[in-house]
């Protein structure tokens, strides 16, 4: 069991390691003499008077380091919001620390900063934007008579009914003035690169960070739609539902789509995503014995119930060899979500390991590891939590009901009484998760 515990923490050092978003970047983005390369396209230098670099994420700052190594003095300078503790040493771009999951006052005042550069470029301006995960709640910029309390408390509300990243981008969208393509369209006629970290099932460029520089898909009534199905709309502040409700009648202009000419000159680049971590992460546990399979990268749903289906994994391999035969390690990615039903601290990888020791007490030679890339799970200071069929029964030893302390969402107690929490610390990228199934032989 200890060589599968510490496989697991090998396998998932390996996809943090590809996920760097400096050299994600510096792979996609370089300079030859006086041009300019951002993935297939090649833009001349000589033709830009200025270049600013602004952004927001978890992950932005050290993506701005490889902007920087690329352009070094002809950076005029930038601004760019990132999670408090997420930090770099940069030369030309301003970082301002901010509030997240939920925004906060300083937040705020760095999004319209940004907003003001961007609205401050000429056509002879180049805008680079770095985005990664986190950029939604690290760009708020509330669309007026709106206020950032009332911002935040539609957001606490979303993430309690277990909203999903698209549903909760697209009705933050329509409470912004940056969001949804609003940035690139402020920043037009400059020529706009956005460098972009994904976070988000399927690479979709209008939800990733809700898409400031890229086309919306999404509409004022579906940001509608979907506070009626989770039971909210009348429970959402008087100016959020007054402003979505009437963008749904049409009387407010919608964020910018497919087509609008203000997006013409921006390019959107993905540079890194959560495929490349998990094919780190299948190519370590290979070199470290063990046959591989790779489930998906874009799994979704309930935190409890994807639980289940990679312990009911564990099991059949376990038992017949099937779908991949012992010494095993299936990976999947993506990002589960939870509902919230009690009052305990965790997160949902946390969430994912406590459902999944519940699940398999009675087997042996078994390891479950689930943890976010960005090093953060929840507003704890731990990245997930591995978990064993002795699992339980250690928690037990320490006074913990690991079934009721799920019941309450109180995974961080649980597994930081037994040493089984991942703290990484900030890893400084953001690829949603990365879940291990390992059974030994």
């Amino acid at each position: 069991m200890k060589k599968l515990r510490r496989d697991s923490l090998a396998i998932l050092k390996a996809a943090l390691k590809a996920a760097d978003p400096v050299e994600a970047v510096a792979a996609r983005f370089r300079r030859e003499g006086e041009t300019l390369i951002a993935g297939g396209r090649k833009y001349s230098l000589k033709t830009f008077r200025r270049i600013f670099v602004v952004g927001a994420g978890k992950a932005s700052a050290a993506m701005a380091i490889a902007v920087e190594r690329a352009l070094g003095a002809r950076i005029a300078g930038g601004l760019i919001n990132v999670k408090y503790g997420h930090t770099a040493r940069l030369r030309r771009v301003e970082l301002r620390e901010c509030g997240h999951p939920v925004p906060d006052e300083a937040g705020v005042a760095g999004a319209l900063g940004i907003a003001q550069i961007a609205s401050q470029a000429q056509e002879d301006d180049l805008v680079i934007c770095v985005i990664s995960g986190g950029g939604s709640a690290l760009l708020p910029a509330p669309a007026a008579p709106i206020t950032l309390a009332e911002k935040q408390e539609t957001t606490r509300l979303l993430l309690a009914c277990g909203a999903n990243i698209h549903e909760m981008n697209a009705v933050r969208k329509h409470l912004s003035i940056l969001k949804g393509g609003q940035l690139a369209a402020m920043a037009w006629p400059a020529t706009v690169i956005t460098l972009i970290l994904s976070d988000v099932i399927g690479d979709n460029l209008d939800v990733i960070a809700s898409g400031p520089t890229a086309a919306d898909a999404s509409t004022f009534e579906d940001a509608v739609a979907i506070l009626r199905r989770f039971g909210i709309l009348e429970r959402v502040p008087d100016a959020v539902r007054k402003r979505l409700t009437e963008g749904a009648a049409g009387r407010l202009p919608e964020t910018p789509k497919a087509g609008d000419a203000r997006l013409s000159r921006t390019a959107n680049l993905i540079v890194g995503s959560n495929r490349v971590a998990v094919e780190a992460a299948k190519a370590k546990a290979r070199e470290l014995g063990y046959r591989t399979l790779v489930l998906s990268t874009t799994i979704q749903g309930e935190t409890r119930d994807i639980a289940g289906m990679h312990a009911a994994i564990a099991r059949e391999i376990r038992e017949s060899g099937q779908p991949v035969a012992a010494p095993a390690c299936v990976i999947s990615g993506g990002e589960t979500t939870v509902t919230i039903r009690g009052v305990g601290k965790g997160g949902r990888n946390q969430e994912f390991a406590l459902a999944a020791a519940l699940d398999i007490e009675d087997l042996r030679d078994v390891v479950l590891l689930s943890a976010g890339t960005d090093g953060t799970d929840g507003p704890t200071d731990a990245a997930g939590a591995l978990c064993d069929p002795g699992t339980v029964a250690r928690g037990g030893a320490k006074g913990h009901n690991a079934r009721a302390l799920l019941a309450e969402n109180d995974s961080y107690r649980f597994f930081d009484s037994i040493g089984d929490l991942i703290r990484t610390g900030p890893t400084r990228t953001n690829v949603m998760d990365v879940r291990l199934v390992l059974v030994g032989k």
